[in-house]
Parts: structure tokens; C-alpha cells; sequence
């Protein structure tokens, strides 16, 4: 099998490793990789702001950009549940009605891929640490993700997964919600933090960076003993 790997704006500026980290796991599980260097943003940023006009824009660029065939696969749930839910919005009855079909039916977040499509939740990863998870708001509510990454993390060796208290509950980030609601982000993601704590993890563990680097924000500025990780950085560890 050979996959598309999209690689969402967090990721590619921020987070590099957790996209090489994906397809060295894919790699790994004998998923052959084709990256397309002319991908950019999806559009959710543009769209959730109101700007529906520049997110077409950017999801029409997004369609062409994956215009074969191949399964799509990425990091990001936020990403790939807003591709999932609101392109109909933009491209409903318009001349990208099939290739947003196609497309839609086509992509998938990372741990679904594997879980769900590869049929593989032992990645022989191995992390001595305990942690919490994090269910990320696109997760659950547009993607409908809760199962699958805490099948993944339950066979990585050494790793102990405590719980915490309103795991479905918001992180604050929302986006743009975060720089425009500062305080009220800001007490959101203070929770979220102090209930991990109260685990006695180590590490923060979600599907979604953008909501790591939130709390790891709140974490870094109040000198907080946990750290945050991508679910993928932890599956492509201890080989």
C-alpha cells in the first residue's frame, strides 16, 4: 500500500519530528510514503475566522494537491475532522463536489489508519513513563476518535495510562479562541494541566498539537513537572 502523508501547518513550522516520526512508523508497517511538497494549509484557520472565501481558496489548492486515489493519512485530527465536516459546506453542488467526496472518504488521522485500517495496534514501541491522555474537542466531537489511541498506547511497553478527570473536557485552545479569549483559554488550559497532575503523569499525550502546545504553554510558564507528546512521538520511540 501506498499512502499520501498530509503534514498540517503545527506540524511542518513547529513540530517536524512528529511528521518524520509518522513515516518512519508507516515505513515501519510496510506503508510505502509519497509526500507532496506543494501541500499547505487545508483552510480551517480561515474558515473558523470567517473567512469562508479564502478557505475555499485553500481547499480547492488542498483537493488538487490530493486529486489520486491514494489514502490520505495525518497527524492532526482537528485538521482532517474539519476536511471531513465542512468542505461540504464549501464545495457542495460546485465543480469540486466529486473530488471533495473522494477526498473525504479517502483521508484519515493516523491512529485511525492504523487501527482501523491496517488492523495493527502493537507497534513495538516502548516508553517507560506514565501518562495521561488528552481527548482533543475535533477528536471526539468531528472526528468521532476516542478508542483508537489508547488501543495504541496500551501496547507500548513499559507505559502506565492514568485517566484524568474531564479528559473530554476543552484545553482552552479553540484556535483563534486562544488569542482573542486569552483569559478564558488560559483557565481552560490551567485545569486541564492540573488535572494531569493529579495523576502523577509525566507526559500529556493527544492526537493533536495544537492542543499540546496550549497546555505546554501554561506548563512551561508556570514551571509545571509534566511535558506534553504527540501520540505518534511516543509510538516511534525506543526501536
Amino acid at each position: 500500500m501506498i499512502v499520501d502523508i498530509f503534514i498540517p501547518c503545527f506540524t511542518d513550522q513547529i513540530y517536524p519530528d512528529t511528521g518524520m516520526n509518522m513515516v518512519k512508523i508507516l515505513e515501519k508497517l510496510d506503508v510505502g510514503v509519497h509526500y507532496n511538497g506543494n501541500q499547505t494549509c487545508c483552510g480551517q484557520m480561515a474558515f473558523n475566522s470567517g473567512f469562508w472565501d479564502e478557505a475555499k481558496r485553500m481547499g480547492e489548492k488542498f483537493i488538487k494537491d490530493f486529486s489520486n486515489d491514494r489514502p490520505v493519512v495525518g497527524p492532526s485530527a482537528s485538521c482532517i475532522g474539519f476536511i471531513k465536516n465542512y468542505y461540504s459546506w464549501l464545495f457542495h453542488n460546485t465543480a469540486y463536489h466529486l473530488e471533495y467526496k473522494q477526498l473525504k472518504k479517502n483521508i484519515y488521522e493516523f491512529t485511525d489508519f492504523v487501527v482501523n485500517v491496517l488492523k495493527v495496534e502493537d507497534i513495538g514501541a516502548s516508553f517507560p513513563h506514565v501518562v495521561t491522555y488528552h481527548d482533543s474537542c475535533a477528536a471526539l466531537r468531528e472526528y468521532n476518535l476516542k478508542d483508537e489511541p489508547r488501543r495504541l498506547l496500551s501496547k507500548v511497553q513499559g507505559l502506565e495510562l492514568r485517566e484524568m478527570r474531564d479528559t473530554e473536557v476543552c484545553c482552552g485552545f479553540g484556535g483563534t479562541f486562544s488569542a482573542k479569549f486569552e483569559p478564558i483559554s488560559s483557565a481552560m488550559a490551567e485545569q486541564k494541566v492540573l488535572n494531569a497532575l493529579e495523576t502523577g503523569a509525566e507526559y500529556i499525550v493527544s492526537t493533536d498539537s495544537s492542543c499540546l502546545m496550549n497546555q505546554q504553554s501554561y506548563i512551561e510558564k508556570n514551571n509545571l513537572p509534566i511535558k506534553t507528546i504527540h501520540i505518534i512521538d511516543v509510538l516511534a520511540s525506543g526501536w
